[in-house]
This record gives structure tokens, C-alpha cells and sequence, in this order.
């Protein structure tokens, strides 16, 4: 077993905004931040389905993607019948309007997802939305179409076990995608007026079979000193240049080749802290602690490492950082809390006995833990473990919450809910 890091974190390991008198915004899948923070106060702790609810919105049919929020609109992808569709929904409840984006779905592995998998991502002017076959469209906030496309058809078909889950992220004029499965291994930015390509990188990887494949979202890591795309699948974890895609560095091990696995496909994705990239893996596989301030293969470099955690990865779910501490929900409901600096485990206490499939996010000094029953367990943050709350909604959930307005929005199979604190 590998020896745990204990060096101390130098750079501060929480990403928080200054709090404005101003909704934040949550415009990528995984917040502002992209490890599942809110700097929003004043919110729920217990509800149900009608206490504590704004809102219910019915939805044309089930998804496992998390919706976004910019202002007062909230966007989100959704099964339709046989096809995909964008939903943008008003923060009163009402659906501003609905566009058809790809006319093919299908469901993966039972009840887990359908062809409604990947996330959209917005800039405040603009959203993207993907579907698991490609598709891939840009409309304005009035719903109008601004340029429509299909990935698979540019490509390559998308060679994977269940429906591909990737979603994009927009920053400043390029939308980055990683396409990662058995027919390629891809890394694009493109042009996000036109869809037009920018680069696209090819990503070296000895993986093989379902290994070949990866479900997980590319981040952007950003200080004062460096910025890079980080991509997670085949076995391997890269930073590439935001301007071109070259790659500054890469990390294996989360595969040993002295015990490889040829079903070590990736899901969850890798989060972020100033100085801090915590990078999950698969099957009760490691969780790996890196510094920020890498280059080359960093493998076996001991000094690329804050900490090395040997098992108990989320196989499903994101990581959460925050005030220095890493949360991880492993798939029967455990909550693993991490110290962020030195990896020492604080805790593994189960939240809820059942599938979680959903990331667990933090605001107001709650963590909100989500189960695929629709049970969503309440931890108060911090180095000790204490539930707060259960809240049951009596409908499947595998998307994660989304915070802002002084709300919790929770996307079931059957509605969106906006969920208040009372007054």
C-alpha cells in the first residue's frame, strides 16, 4: 500500500466568492466552482414534497442530468419520448420554452440514464445542451437556435458499454468536451458562437476494453499562476493548455497494471481546490490527493502528491471540497470525509443505505447528500459526522442539486422542485 503524503497544503483549499447581496449563478454541473460549492445562505434544511416547496414542475420524462441556473432561468436537458429536449424554466416555476435538440434516445442499463445524461452549461447570454448520441446545440435565452451539430457524425461514433454521460463546459469563447471511449480519445475546444472547431487533441492511453471508456466531465483549474483543462478517463488524469490542448501533464495509477481491471471505466469526475486536484477512480479504487503545479508524467513522482488514498473511491459520484475538507459518497450512501490537506480520513459513516448516484453539494454549512430512491440526507459540514435531516420526495433522483436564489432546486425523474427555507 502506498504511503499516504502528509505534506501541508500551502495554497488556501477552498475556492469561496465573496458573498454579494446577488444570487450566484450555477452555471456548469458542478457550480461556479466546480466542486459543488454555493456561497448561498439561508436555505432549507427540511422539506417534503409540499413543505418547504415553492414549486413543482411537472417534466416530459426522466434524465440523469443536473440542471443549470443562470438569473431567473434554469435550463435542463430531458427524455421527450424518442427524443431530447431543452427545458428552460423561469425562477417562478413556469416553462419559458422547449426546443427538440436531438430526435433519438434510449435507456442505458435499466433505470440508470438515457441519451439525457450529459449536462448543458451556460454563460448568461447563451446555453449548450449535448445528448448521449451527439447532438450538441447553442441557443440564445429566448430559446433561438443559434447553431446545431452532431459530434458523432465529426467524430467517430461514440463506442461505449452504457449511454455517454460527458458534459461541456463553456469559459470565455471556447467550449471544451472530452470524447472519450473505445473509437477515440479526444480532447476538443470549440469555437461557441459557431460550433466551429478550435483544436482538437488526441489523448495517448494504454487502457484497454470498458477501460477504453470514460463518463466523466472535464473542469478547469485556475490561479493566479496557471489555468488548464483537467480530463479524466482511460485511466489516466491530464492537464491540457486551454489554448491549444496540448498536454502539461498526466497521472496514472489508478489502474495498476499488476491488477488491471478491463472494466475500470471512469464516472465520476475530478474536483478542485486552490493548489488541490482530488482525483476519484473506480470500484472501491484510490483517490489521489495532487498538487496543482505539475508537468510530464507524474506517476510516480511523490513530490506531484499531497496525499495518496489507496481505496474507497466514489465509483458514481463527484468529490466535494470545502473549508479543507474533502467529502466523497461512495455508492451505498457512506460519506467519507477526508482531511484536504494530509488525506487523513475523519470519518465513513453511511447517510442513507441505498444507489447514490447523484454528487453531494455543499452550502449554508449543510452538505446535501442525494439518493436514487429520492431520499436527500442533510450532514452538517465539518470534521465530525451529524445528519441534520432526511427529506424524502417518494420520486427517483440521480441528478445533483443545484443552488441559488436562496433555493435548492432538485430535478427528479418526474419534476423540478424549488425548495425555500420558510420565513
Amino acid at each position: 500500500m502506498r504511503k499516504t503524503i502528509s505534506t501541508v497544503v500551502v495554497a488556501s483549499l477552498v475556492f469561496m466568492a465573496a458573498q454579494s447581496a446577488f444570487a450566484e449563478n450555477w452555471h456548469h454541473w458542478r457550480g461556479a466552482r466546480f466542486n459543488g460549492t454555493s456561497v448561498e445562505t439561508g436555505l432549507p434544511t427540511t422539506w417534503s414534497q409540499t413543505d418547504n416547496v415553492v414549486w413543482r414542475t411537472p417534466l416530459p420524462g426522466p434524465a440523469g442530468s443536473t440542471p443549470v441556473i443562470w438569473g431567473d432561468h434554469i435550463f435542463l436537458t430531458t427524455a421527450n419520448g424518442e427524443g431530447i429536449d431543452l427545458v428552460c424554466i423561469g425562477t417562478d416555476g413556469a416553462i419559458k420554452w422547449q426546443k427538440t435538440f436531438a430526435t433519438e434516445n434510449w435507456a442505458a442499463r435499466g433505470d440508470e440514464g438515457n441519451a439525457a445524461s450529459p449536462s448543458p452549461t451556460t454563460d448568461g447570454k447563451h446555453v449548450w445542451a449535448f445528448a448521449s448520441n451527439g447532438a450538441l446545440a447553442c441557443y440564445d435565452f429566448a430559446g433561438n437556435e443559434v447553431w446545431k451539430t452532431g459530434l458523432e457524425a465529426r467524430y467517430g461514433r461514440f463506442e461505449m458499454n452504457f449511454t455517454f454521460a460527458s458534459s461541456p463546459i463553456v469559459d470565455g469563447d471556447r467550449l471544451y468536451m472530452q470524447l472519450i471511449h473505445s473509437g477515440a480519445w479526444l480532447v476538443i475546444a470549440l469555437d461557441k458562437h459557431t460550433g466551429d472547431e478550435l483544436w482538437k487533441q488526441e489523448r495517448d492511453s494504454d487502457a484497454r476494453s470498458e477501460s477504453e471508456q470514460s463518463y466523466a466531465s472535464p473542469i478547469i483549474y485556475r490561479d493566479d499562476e496557471r489555468e488548464y483543462l483537467i480530463v479524466h478517463g482511460a485511466d489516466y488524469v491530464t492537464g491540457h493548455r486551454l489554448e491549444d490542448g496540448v498536454e502539461i501533464w498526466r497521472c496514472g495509477g489508478l489502474n495498476p497494471k499488476d491488477n488491471y481491471s478491463t472494466s475500470f471505466r471512469l464516472v465520476a469526475s475530478t474536483a478542485i481546490a486552490p493548489g488541490l486536484i482530488v482525483v476519484p477512480s473506480a470500484k472501491n479504487g484510490p483517490v489521489l490527493g495532487l498538487r496543482a503545479n505539475l508537468e510530464g508524467n507524474v506517476t510516480d513522482s511523490e513530490s506531484a502528491y499531497h496525499w495518496f488514498k489507496q481505496r474507497g473511491t466514489p465509483d458514481v459520484s463527484s468529490p466535494l471540497i470545502h473549508d479543507g475538507l474533502v467529502y466523497l459518497c461512495r455508492e451505498n450512501g457512506n460519506l467519507v470525509c477526508l482531511d484536504a490537506a494530509t488525506g487523513e480520513q475523519l470519518y465513513d459513516e453511511s447517510a442513507h443505505r441505498h444507489r447514490h448516484r447523484a454528487s453531494p453539494v455543499y452550502a449554508d454549512g449543510k452538505v446535501y447528500v442525494t439518493s436514487r430512491d429520492g431520499i436527500i440526507t442533510v450532514v452538517k459540514a465539518g470534521r465530525t459526522f451529524e445528519v441534520l435531516a432526511q427529506n424524502e420526495m417518494n420520486e427517483s433522483i440521480s441528478s445533483s442539486p443545484i443552488i441559488s436564489n436562496g433555493r435548492v432546486y432538485l430535478r427528479t425523474f418526474d419534476a423540478l422542485y424549488a425548495i425555500a427555507a420558510s420565513n
